[in-house]
């Protein structure tokens, strides 16, 4: 992808999770297995991340949520810890997910009484793979310092590595009023949004700079710096990436409900990654009534699929349809390809290595059908409106068989055995006799 793209921005490799089995708090003797190693950074691919939203506290719901959230591919869940019950329910909560199989890294997300919570509740600083912490929010004054050194130490007692992570809606007073300060004493003074930017920097990175003072390693610090703009979130990731070699987390934050979250997000996401910035990502999106929580999921995924920068399931192209096409043919046909295709994957993963790159064309006419079905590994191109009834199918490139008739059920079926039988022949493992 280098020759699209440009070439992945250098960082150090932040290893979560994967520290091997270890006793369960609560339960003398009881071991546990280790959550999944998961490399952020150093040329790793880009890891999907989500947050629950359950109330911590409630030890079934969030289990329930986090095991839907890492079926949907999250390859690590966040959880709130903001209060003693919540500290004291992420212990069970990690032994529950373990027992049952589900070894997705738990990160702990922490505002204003992280410190106090780590260090009361040995076995919560214990459970969690990694620790979110808010250089905004962890004190003011001379407590500042000290809160943020004992969050740090238990850190490094636990061998836990740490997002720092800069919200533009909690940036610390104190540092940006010592900024705006400074602007003003300058001969041509920026405006008020350019110092807000260079601030969220300027935190992110003293906040690093003093964590390694205090001990914590160079390669155990993950920054990010969110923004809800997505011109002041591509300036600020810009500048920060150009100012250190710490894994980035990018996420545009509130980014809003429905179209309008997926939509910013997707566009600030898609501008930094295609040139080389981001190492993990989130989407941050408000899920509507009914909704579940791992739509968030499905748009990170899907934004770095799009972008090549990563295959998760194959992706089928089909056309939006106009005056050429025979609406309800082509879309019923497109509909019954993406349902095959997401039945068959859990299977096909298991047994044909590779199947999340496949790429299928569904196209509804001559204009552009037979040269897209051409550029897909299978490709169908259906008669449009007042077209004789027949259909050319592609195979990597070449015309493999045309297929006729006007009922799109029968039409369908040889198609998907058409499909399925690709798979078969083209990703079997090879006989290693």
């Amino acid at each position: 992808m280098e020759e699209i793209w440009r070439a992945r921005r250098a960082s150090v490799t932040v290893r979560v999770g994967g520290a091997g089995s270890e006793a369960a708090h609560g339960r003398p003797g009881a071991a546990r297995p280790a959550a999944r190693e998961v490399l952020i950074g150093g040329g790793q691919p880009v890891v999907v991340q989500s947050m629950t939203n359950t109330q911590t506290a409630d030890v079934a719901a969030t289990v329930t949520q986090i095991k839907e959230l890492a079926a949907a591919g999250s390859e690590m869940v966040r959880v709130t810890v903001n209060t003693e019950e919540a500290a004291r329910a992420v212990p069970e909560i990690v032994h529950r997910l373990r027992e049952e199989g589900v070894v997705v890294p738990i990160v702990g997300d922490f505002h204003y009484n992280g410190h106090l919570l780590l260090t009361r509740f040995p076995g919560c600083a214990e459970a969690l793979d990694k620790y979110r912490i808010n250089p905004g929010n962890v004190g003011k004054g001379s407590h500042r310092d000290q809160n943020f050194a004992t969050f740090i130490r238990v850190a490094i007692d636990y061998g836990k590595p740490v997002r720092i992570g800069v919200n533009w809606g909690s940036l610390d007073r104190a540092l940006l009023d010592e900024m705006m300060e400074a602007n003003a004493r300058r001969p041509e003074p920026l405006d008020g949004e350019a110092v807000l930017r260079e601030a969220m920097v300027e935190s992110a990175l003293r906040s690093a700079a003093l964590a390694e003072e205090l001990g914590l390693a160079h390669d155990r610090i993950v920054l990010s710096a969110k923004m809800s703009r997505v011109p002041d979130l591509v300036a600020v990731y810009r500048a920060l990436a150009a100012r250190c070699d710490y894994p980035l987390h990018l996420g545009l934050t509130e980014a809003g409900m429905g179209v309008s979250g997926i939509v910013g997000s997707a566009a600030g996401l898609a501008i930094l990654l295609a040139e080389g910035i981001g190492d993990t990502i989130r989407v941050s999106i408000t899920p509507a009534p009914g909704r579940p929580r791992t739509d968030e999921v499905v748009v990170a995924r899907t934004v770095l699929q799009v972008l090549g920068l990563r295959a998760f399931a194959p992706q089928v192209s089909s056309c939006p349809g106009c005056g050429r096409t025979s609406n309800s043919f082509f879309r019923e046909l497109a509909e019954r390809v993406e349902q095959h295709l997401h039945d068959r994957l859990p299977s096909w993963r298991e047994l044909y290595p590779g199947v999340e790159n496949l790429r299928v064309a569904v196209m509804g006419c001559v204009v552009n059908g037979p040269g897209e079905s051409r550029h897909a590994n299978v490709g169908i191109s259906l008669p449009g409106t007042f077209e004789e009834p027949k259909a050319p199918v592609y195979v990597d490139g070449r015309l493999f068989t045309t297929l006729r008739g006007d009922d799109v059920h029968d039409l369908a079926a040889r198609f998907l055995e058409i499909l399925d039988e690709y798979v078969q022949t083209h990703y079997a493992p090879s006989d290693p006799a």
